[in-house]
């Protein structure tokens, strides 16, 4: 299936207190404290997430679910931010929930549930400045799905253009419920944007270009929702016309641990890089590591990721 994406111009009652003590009289947990609020104030996730974006707070369905299954927890900034709103929706006396969070948890390797990861919305956000992709999508179901194995390959023709970028995702379901894999794609606003192909049985959803931030989002839907447990192969391509600048790089952000990130890209034998470095950093925002990369004999170099967590991670090239 092929779509051409249109182009977005982005520019009570009485107050319900949680539990603090459970009946043995021993210390209430968060999660539980947020269920019993959620359960009192009688709202869905979905009603709790679009009051909180006409707050001006963006926080997914999904990290929300992890919140009060106990999965996950509010320890970034932001998130904190977000949970104070969350208070407010939920009629809480301000603190009532934080209060129940407790120190912070380890950093580092997790041995119990997987962390919850960064909402799309906070990784491919750029100087404060939101895309606006998100408010045209379901992105509820992101960080519920779990990366095992994801393959990008890019193709460069002799004029040093990016003509299509072949993707290959494994992924699980770690509730019940996810129908959908958001793809983000750079789209160079000097270019066209490209068609986006889906591999069967999938097919292809919404599709939105933010011109001006040089980005494209895309629903992948599923041919049925996933239970628990199951896993799902997302294959797509993105297919550019003949035409537009040089590209010097392929890069991806992950806004949560990954078992295998492979990336590749093939060159035209008539336009060979004079050198190819990987990259990776363990956040967004900190400067990354490169090394040395070599072509093989089919013009061609790969760099793989192993048990990457959130941060940037690709390959770029220098022209002749």
């Amino acid at each position: 299936m092929l779509f051409t994406p249109q182009a977005l111009t982005t520019s009570g009652g009485s107050e319900a207190r949680p539990r603090t003590d459970d009946r043995s009289g021993g210390p209430f947990d968060f999660d539980v404290a947020l269920r019993e609020a959620i359960a009192e104030r009688g709202l869905t996730l979905e009603r709790i997430a679009d009051r909180l974006r006409a707050r001006g707070i963006t926080l997914s369905v999904a990290t929300l679910s992890f919140w009060q299954n106990g999965r996950c927890r509010p320890e970034r900034a932001r998130s904190l931010v977000a949970l104070a709103a969350v208070e407010e929706v939920l009629r809480q006396p301000p603190g009532a929930l934080s209060a129940l969070l407790g120190p912070p948890r380890p950093r580092g390797r997790r041995t119990g549930a997987a962390s919850c990861g960064t909402p799309l919305s906070e990784v491919w956000t750029r100087d404060g400045q939101d895309p606006g992709l998100w408010h045209a999508l379901d992105t509820r179901w992101d960080l519920t799905l779990s990366r095992l194995s994801c393959h990008s390959r890019l193709n460069v023709d002799a004029e040093r253009r990016q003509r299509s970028l072949w993707n290959r995702r494994l992924l699980r379901a770690e509730g019940d419920g996810a129908d959908r894999w958001i793809a983000v794609l750079r789209a160079d606003p000097a270019a066209t944007a490209p068609e986006v192909e889906v591999a069967g049985p999938c097919r292809l959803g919404t599709v939105v270009h933010a011109v001006d931030h040089g980005l494209l989002a895309a629903e992948i839907l599923f041919d049925r929702p996933l239970v628990r447990g199951e896993s799902v192969i997302v294959e797509y391509t993105a297919h550019w016309a003949p035409a537009g600048p040089p590209v010097s790089r392929l890069g991806t952000r992950l806004n949560r641990r990954i078992r295998e990130r492979l990336l590749e890209v093939r060159f035209d034998p008539a336009a060979q890089p004079r050198s190819c470095h990987v990259f990776r950093s363990t956040a967004v925002q900190t400067p990354p590591q490169e090394r040395l990369l070599r072509l093989d004999r089919a013009c061609t170099v790969h760099a793989v990721a192993l048990g990457a967590g959130p941060g940037r991670f690709g390959i770029r090239w220098e022209w002749e």
